[in-house]
């Protein structure tokens, strides 16, 4: 049985430079996401960049049947997940009471539901085996106040870290670590498909990343075995003001920081 790092959301972003990330180190990699000919073309570009086995696999995981059939595909082709990266997801760009009961659910499931099965799919060999690397890609957003846009974005993200805890307070034992890779503001299509992309072009400089070093800090943050990463010192420092400042002078600097987002707060 062949060893691999399973990624979703492979097809740009964040978890594209993490399979660049991995490969780099030699390790094999499974792609998915929606998008069957970038799959098809990033996979070969990465098996013939590194020498490593590269796979995908196109899926929707707001369909509840995804990590099922990702899982199944692993299995047919007797692919062991050493590695397993939660990368997928997106925000409604509607304001909430707008948005339908449908499209919430299909949110949930890509960020929240589709994350928790997967890892239950493929916990079950690690534990076996005893090792394996789980990371959840998170947010920022899962430390700060509730925002103005995407308003389920944050509390999901928040959801995922505890869960990330949970995991490794019962795997830990048997040799497997979850790590919950927190970003801030990335370079990366996400804003435009999430329709916020106004407010990311007002984002000062010097906040924003690119994908390829947030996917680097989480990948040696990973194989470290840490339980959180916020990568840059940039973002290291924010995270460690929200948890202290005051509301106010968080409403204040958010007014700068990242104007839109958190408009609501200071009605």
């Amino acid at each position: 049985m062949k060893s691999f790092a399973l990624v979703t959301g492979a097809s740009s972003g964040i978890g594209l430079q993490i399979c660049h990330s991995l490969a780099s180190r030699g390790y094999n990699v499974i792609l998915t996401s929606r998008s069957e000919d970038k799959l098809k073309s990033i996979s070969e570009q990465i098996r013939s960049k590194y020498k490593v086995e590269s796979n995908f696999f196109p899926t929707d995981l707001a369909d509840k049947n995804g990590p099922q059939n990702i899982f199944n595909f692993c299995r047919s082709k007797n692919y062991h997940i050493d590695i397993l990266i939660n990368n997928a997801g997106y925000a409604l760009p509607e304001s909430f009471e707008k948005n339908s009961v449908e499209d919430e659910e299909k949110c949930i499931r890509v960020l929240g539901t589709s994350v928790i099965s997967l890892t239950k799919l493929f916990v079950r060999e690690m534990i076996k085996k005893k090792q394996g690397k789980i990371m959840i890609v998170s947010s920022v957003a899962a430390f700060a106040p509730p925002a103005a846009i995407q308003v389920m974005y944050g509390p999901l993200k928040t959801f995922m870290n505890r869960f990330s805890d949970a995991l490794n307070m019962n795997y830990n034992s048997f040799g497997i670590t979850s790590t919950a890779l927190c970003p801030g503001y990335t370079v990366t299509n996400f804003h435009t498909a999430s329709g916020v992309q106004e407010e990311m072009d007002s984002v000062p400089w010097f906040l924003k990343k690119s994908a390829s070093r947030i996917a680097e800090e989480g990948i040696i943050g990973m194989l470290k075995g840490k339980k959180i990463v916020v990568p840059t010192k940039t973002w290291k420092i924010i995270v460690f003001l929200i948890k202290i400042v005051p509301q106010f002078i968080f409403n204040f600097l958010s007014g700068i920081l990242a104007p839109g987002r958190y408009e609501e707060l200071k009605n």
